[in-house]
């Protein structure tokens, strides 16, 4: 495994791995809006780390380094469970400051069980007109 820094080279890679995540994950939404550019519109300006397995990209982080707040974890549904999200999310945590910051929509249960198993805790509930309700999390130590 390796993780090191976004590239321009990586985008097409990592548009897939968004793109592919989001639509196993959000079930509940209308993935089928979905489109590999969401990637490009929803990173701008945001500093990613990424996971690669055998020369395959397979999950980044991306991160607003002046909020602390990391916008997106994702990681490709085969290859879920297998510790590249807590990597990640540790990498994304030697870089920023404190408290961190993100959100987690609420039905997205097993990855607020994730965060919650790494030390985060839900500091307020709230609704996004889009998305539905999401729990805003924050890690401290």
């Amino acid at each position: 495994m390796v993780v090191r820094e976004f590239e321009e080279e990586d985008r097409t890679a990592l548009q897939h791995v968004y793109f592919q995540s989001r639509r196993y994950s959000f079930t509940w939404l209308d993935v089928e809006s979905y489109a590999l550019a969401d990637f490009d519109n929803h990173t701008i300006g945001e500093r990613i780390w990424l996971c690669e397995v055998r020369e395959k990209i397979v999950a980044f982080i991306s991160v607003d380094m002046a909020e602390n707040y990391i916008h997106h974890l994702f990681v490709l549904p085969e290859h879920s469970g297998k510790g590249y999200g807590a990597v990640l999310l540790n990498r994304c945590l030697d870089n920023i400051g404190r408290p961190a910051r993100l959100k987690c929509l609420t039905k997205n249960t097993p990855a607020i069980k994730f965060y919650e198993r790494l030390g985060w805790r839900t500091k307020s509930l709230g609704t996004d007109p889009r998305d539905g309700d999401y729990h805003l999390m924050e890690y401290e130590t």
